[in-house]
């Protein structure tokens, strides 16, 4: 009785909020879920006989989640596709997926899940596949530094038994770490491509040191922040021997380049051949906020998600890649908790790469003024000759009001403009992008979510 009484419940609610259009369903249905009875999901999962795929990891996660369903197929898979992605999010989508006699009919449960969540989500859910993407530092106040989630992540993979598939991005150190002494299967995807080796490494670096004896890592080549082919000088730790590392990401960016690698490896685990796999991800289209494009006022718009140092500085990159030497770009920063409330990561960022690729620059969000100072110090100085309108700009003129801006804390030039009304920066950055151009918008995750609403009235959660 208490197990139909609150699924009954979470369905209702699930059902009101998509037809109030006050969410998806994303979260309310399974915190209601949980709250009544944790063991409920152990009993809808007895009416599932698919296979369940967890994927965690600091950045890719919804990439990877849209990449595998894409090849495996969205009709056989439910997921948690909004992006939210603890407990109460996985419990949703459970709910969302279940018809009114509380069973799912589906091959496969493809669920991202929050890196701290990951060991409660191993117990709960007895997953037979985990993809282990990547750890960086992301919401310190939140999650600590990375060696604590690794210490978590370790530990609960060496609970697995032998029948389960864990997947490790060879690349990183504390990731691939996380395959010794486990009883599980493991297998490891990396790039092997030489070419692609930076020349000097990011600032922006995590795990440089030796997982086992503390030893600092000596690199033969990097690809991004302290991903590259690693070895320990002392104890001998060293990064295995990819499984996959051919294929082809229908994004541009390296850190897409390890998303398809995952992707392919994790379905080609599930019994999808090569050809297939290549076939269904030519189709593939960026998740909401991740390269994703759309058409506003006759402008072409592309998000790309940007929540820390070094997502931020792959979003850079992937700037410097795509058409056109200089870009309309806005920024917006925002401090809710799904980004993290101390936002001096900031500092970390390579701005100074992005400064020669403007050509109109708008920042907004709640800590609008922060990324503006940080902008500030990534110009060389008022007389260079690399955009010496934004040196000017850092005078922060206040403009005289009018009706489009009267009142919402305006400063700028002509190149450059700050914005506390992210509807009307977006509105202004739009203006200042000619047809035949592209804005970037460059957002935090909270920031993301409302700049889609404005752009296309949608809201994820």
């Amino acid at each position: 009785m208490t197990f139909y009484l609150a699924f009954y419940l979470a369905k209702i609610v699930s059902f009101v909020s998509k037809l109030l259009r006050v969410g998806t369903g994303s979260t309310w249905p399974g915190h209601i879920l949980l709250e009544i009875k944790p063991s409920i999901v152990k009993k809808l999962l007895q009416k599932f006989h698919g296979r369940i795929v967890l994927v965690t990891g600091t950045n890719g996660k919804t990439t990877t989640v849209k990449m595998i369903t894409t090849i495996l197929g969205a009709g056989k898979c439910i997921t948690n596709h909004s992006g939210a992605n603890l407990l109460n999010s996985l419990a949703s989508a459970l709910v969302n997926n279940s018809n009114w006699r509380a069973e799912i009919k589906a091959e496969y449960s493809i669920f991202e899940v929050d890196e701290a969540t990951l060991p409660q989500a191993i117990v709960d859910y007895h997953p037979q596949v985990i993809v282990c993407l990547n750890l960086f530092r992301d919401q310190l106040d939140r999650y600590g530094e990375v060696d604590i989630i690794a210490d978590k992540w370790g530990k609960a993979l060496r609970n697995l038994p032998e029948k389960s598939i864990i997947i490790l991005n060879a690349d990183d150190p504390q990731v691939a770490n996380c395959g010794e002494n486990i009883r599980a299967k493991v297998l490891y995807f990396g790039i092997e491509n030489k070419n692609l080796y930076k020349k000097q490494m990011d600032y922006a670096t995590d795990s440089t040191f030796c997982p086992y004896c503390g030893t600092r890592l000596t690199y033969e080549g990097n690809f991004f922040s302290h991903l590259g082919h690693w070895s320990c000088p002392k104890c001998g730790l060293h990064r295995p021997n990819p499984d996959f590392y051919l294929f082809t990401s229908p994004l541009p960016g390296i850190y897409m380049q390890y998303n398809t690698l995952a992707a392919v490896l994790t379905a080609n685990t599930l019994g999808v051949g090569k050809k297939d796999i290549s076939r269904r991800l030519s189709e593939f289209t960026p998740a909401f906020g991740r390269q994703e494009e759309s058409i506003v006022n006759g402008r072409k718009v592309k998000i790309i998600l940007s929540k820390n140092p070094t997502g931020f500085n792959q979003s850079l990159d992937v700037l410097n890649y795509l058409p056109g030497k200089k870009k309309n770009i806005l920024l917006v920063l925002n401090d809710l908790i799904p980004d993290g409330r101390d936002i001096s990561w900031i500092w970390d960022v390579d701005f100074e790469k992005l400064i020669p690729m403007i050509k109109n620059l708008t920042i907004s969000g709640l800590r609008a003024y922060d990324i503006a100072v940080r902008i500030k110090y990534a110009v060389p100085n008022q007389k260079s000759k690399i955009c010496p309108e934004l040196a000017e700009g850092f005078k922060i003129q206040n403009y005289p009001p009018s009706p489009a801006v009267a009142g919402f804390g305006v400063a700028g030039n002509s190149k450059f403009k700050i914005f506390e009304n992210l509807k009307y920066a977006i509105d202004y950055a739009l203006k200042e992008t000619q047809p035949n151009e592209t804005l970037y918008v460059l957002p935090t995750y909270s920031a993301m979510l409302e700049v889609r609403k404005i752009l296309m009235g949608r809201k994820i959660l």
